[in-house]
């Protein structure tokens, strides 16, 4: 896998003047539980609103505070991803307590959910995924690449009981 994705952080300098703050590349890192998915971690937040004053957390916010899988979990953080699936990457139902805005940014894949239902996405759909068990599967020859775009959320309540997060060690 070869995910790489450049991210650039804009700032202010003494003068108040509009700066480029950083201007790098990154580098998908994959775990060992997971193998065939790479990603990048590209910005994250804890509170709402977000403190864009530079002695902020722009370290901390740049090195990515959600340290537990996919959930975000301060209660008003968001997180940036960028992720990359392998064909044939084996599948694994998740819920968070997030909405999610996943872009697909290149490449085919499917969004599989525990009804077992399926829907075909390709290059350009965008996935409103709302706390619900679902997984992403790769069954195309080609990588797939997702933005994800993760905003904290209330569980889900359905059949009198909360829907929380569900993210298997495998």
């Amino acid at each position: 896998m070869a995910l790489e994705v450049r991210r650039i952080v804009t700032g202010h300098d003494s003068s108040g003047k509009a700066v480029i703050a950083s201007d790098e590349r990154m580098i998908g890192a994959a775990s060992p539980a997971r193998p065939h998915i790479a990603r990048c971690e590209i910005w994250s937040t804890d509170r709402m609103p977000v403190d864009n004053s530079e002695g902020a957390a722009a370290d901390a916010q740049r090195a990515g505070f959600v340290k537990r899988y996919n959930y975000v979990g301060s209660g008003q953080g968001t997180v940036v991803r960028i992720t990359e699936f392998a064909p044939g990457a084996p599948k694994f139902m998740h819920r968070t307590e997030t909405v999610d805005y996943a872009i697909l940014l290149s490449g085919e894949c499917d969004l599989e959910l525990d009804d077992g239902k399926t829907v075909h996405l390709t290059q350009g759909d965008i996935v409103v995924q709302r706390g619900t068990m679902h997984a992403w599967v790769n069954n195309g020859t080609a990588p797939c690449v997702f933005a994800f775009i993760l905003i904290d959320a209330e569980p889900v309540r359905a059949g009198g009981k909360d829907l929380t997060t569900h993210y298997p060690a495998r």
